[in-house]
């Protein structure tokens, strides 16, 4: 065992099956407390469900690497919120786009990455410009604000790691070439997302529509998006295919970093803003950092600068397994950094692992069971 992790738990069953057990209580409860049916097919996908996410947490605390297990989670709920998304709009509407009708009826499924689109609007005109139903429904306004309001409080922008169900479309394509093809992508480019999420506001607020989703997100190619009727929903419909095949597989398999949500997502900047009032981070202890520039090297949201993670920091790890001294950890905010690495990191580890389950675990239930039925 390398003897920069010495995490409790890590290397000893003992130890990290006390950490597991309540974890695994937990997801059991979300699991089996979820409504997604009763027949065999659901329930047999629900079993795989709370083995799969036990199994990664398991991982996680005894092997002491929280990227490499976070990832696996991470991607196949990805993955598996698409199919299972889909598979719900076409059981619903019969299509995964949507119509102007359905528009007006204020039918379509509350995002996240609205929010940033949201706030001024909200402030100014007292208007919530999305055509969602409130309070009724699948993925409600108010319900998906709730989510978003307690993930930036709990998380910060660890949420794009740990809870975003399209974040790990490009976590998991960075990962598929060994070493990068575009050795050096410039970090500074990270600061294009606040552009964006400045643009896209005051875009929203004028045009008094969600901008970015109307035109510019890569995730409509992947779950919904508007009915071609016209030469202005065509145009859109490129848009979305060209910014997902740009910016979510072709970069970061190129650069091995998240393109997307490092230089493109408002929702990631609006995000950092709440890395400043979130109480977990991670943090270089300089006193015995070596300045190898590893973390730099690995860190695929370009959040690294002079050893030391900035604002932008998604929290997911990947720095931390990657530094040979242990100098990267896992830290509560006013806390010594060279104490309580155990407890710092375990006191985020659990509240961002159950944003993870809680949040995709009903779609990879779906999903599996939506994949048991094909096989059979």
């Amino acid at each position: 065992m390398n003897k920069k992790t010495n995490y409790w738990g890590t290397g000893s069953i003992g130890k990290s099956i006390l950490l597991f057990i309540p974890m695994l209580l937990l997801i059991m409860l979300m699991m089996f407390g979820s409504a997604n049916g009763s027949d065999s097919i659901t329930q047999i996908a629900r079993l795989l469900t709370i083995i799969f996410f036990g199994a990664i947490f398991f991982l996680i605390i005894y092997t002491g690497k929280n990227d490499k297990w976070r990832a696996m989670a991470f991607v196949v709920s990805a993955l598996l919120f698409c199919i299972s998304f889909i598979n719900n709009l076409i059981a619903e509407r019969g299509s995964m786009t949507f119509s102007n009708a359905e528009e007006l009826s204020c039918t379509i499924p509350f995002c996240h990455i609205v929010t940033p689109m949201m706030i001024i609007p909200a402030a100014v005109k007292q208007t919530i410009l999305f055509p969602g139903s409130l309070v009724e429904g699948f993925a409600s306004i108010s319900a998906m604000l709730v989510i978003v309001l307690c993930s930036c409080i709990v998380l910060g922008r660890g949420f794009c790691s740990w809870g975003c169900f399209y974040g790990g479309w490009d976590d998991g394509t960075s990962r598929l070439k060994k070493t990068p093809v575009i050795k050096k992508v410039n970090n500074s480019y990270r600061w294009f997302s606040f552009a964006m999420l400045i643009i896209m506001a005051l875009w929203s607020a004028e045009a008094a529509e969600p901008t970015y989703c109307s035109w510019l997100c890569p995730f409509k190619a992947v779950t919904e998006n508007e009915r071609i009727v016209d030469t202005i929903t065509l145009i859109k419909n490129i848009i979305f295919t060209l910014t997902f095949a740009g910016l979510v597989i072709v970069l970061p398999i190129l650069t091995k970093k998240r393109i997307q949500c490092a230089t493109f997502c408002p929702m990631g900047a609006l995000l950092s803003l709440f890395n400043k009032i979130n109480i977990f981070e991670v943090k270089n202890n300089t006193t015995v950092c070596i300045n190898c520039g590893k973390c730099d090297k690995a860190c695929p949201m370009l959040a690294i600068e002079r050893h030391c993670p900035t604002i932008t920091c998604s929290k997911c790890g990947k720095c931390v397994d990657a530094c040979p001294t242990g100098a990267m950890k896992f830290h509560i905010k006013g806390t010594p950094i060279n104490k309580h690495t155990t407890i710092a990191r375990t006191l985020f580890i659990y509240p961002a692992y159950t944003f993870l389950v809680t949040l995709c675990g009903g779609s990879v239930v779906n999903g599996l069971a939506l994949i048991i039925n094909f096989i059979i």
